[in-house]
């Protein structure tokens, strides 16, 4: 039956991805090039991307930007989620003051401070793209700590005192499911805020590509950027994060 059921839905996923290219083709028909190019022509620019080591570079910086910001973010988010276990004083400031105040400001205004203080460059890009990240991060790693088992937590204390022990034995797996959250919504989120932040503070990466082909009305070269993006993602989200949410699933969730 499982079996079945998943044939059905590659199936399902064949037949969507086919009729979106052919609706693609059709309409491109009756289109410039320039507005919408043909499938053909962005899969020739896919291939020329492939075979250019300069625009392979590009992507690679694109890659460093993001791991770099979720690296970061991740680090600092979980400096502040864990700062209020240690000193009840700062739980007001992160929950109520701090975390609202990222989570509100907007990421192009973090690219525009980031440009005035530290021009045009792979610093510029990494901070405005981080200071996205962070409060994702602080919210996700908070609700696991807040959601950790009382019951547990005082079990483990009546068997050792051990600071160290307690951390890495107990409450690092009890969070291990926000983190790999947190790490997984990051991943999506950076790679809608690297672009922009390329667009117009960095001096590489796949969004200078897309504003040199913009420049040069090179439409094709922009939906093929796209394409390796999403390509990128779905693989990602196949091969990584798909098989381990299977597992913590089933080493978390309780019948």
């Amino acid at each position: 039956m499982n079996i079945i059921f998943n044939n059905l839905k590659l199936f399902v996923s064949i037949v969507f991805w086919a009729f979106l290219i052919i609706v693609w083709h059709i309409y491109s028909g009756f289109m410039p090039s320039y507005q919408l190019p043909s499938p053909m022509m962005v899969a020739t620019a896919m291939l020329n991307i492939v075979l250019d080591l300069d625009l392979i570079q590009q992507i690679g910086l694109s890659l460093f930007h993001i791991i770099a910001s979720i690296f970061i973010a991740f680090c600092v988010g979980t400096f502040f989620s864990v700062l209020p276990l240690y000193n009840a004083h700062f739980e007001f400031f992160i929950d109520h003051r701090l975390t609202p105040f990222l989570n509100s400001f907007s990421g192009v205004g973090w690219l525009f401070i980031a440009i005035l203080w530290f021009g045009i460059n792979s610093f510029t890009v990494i901070f405005a793209v981080t200071m996205v990240l962070i409060p994702f991060a602080i919210i996700n790693l908070r609700t696991g700590i807040l959601e950790m088992d009382t019951e547990i937590l005082e079990l483990g204390k009546s068997l050792t005192r051990a600071t160290k022990k307690l951390l890495f034995s107990l409450k690092a797996p009890m969070l291990f499911p926000y983190a790999f959250a947190t790490l997984r919504t990051s991943f999506g989120v950076s790679w809608k805020v690297v672009l922009t932040a390329e667009l117009f503070g960095g001096a590489g990466g796949m969004g200078y590509i897309l504003n040199k082909s913009r420049q040069e009305f090179e439409t094709e070269m922009i939906f093929a950027v796209i394409a390796f993006i999403i390509t990128f993602v779905i693989i990602a989200e196949i091969l990584f994060f798909s098989p381990i949410q299977r597992h913590l699933d089933k080493r978390y969730i309780r019948d």
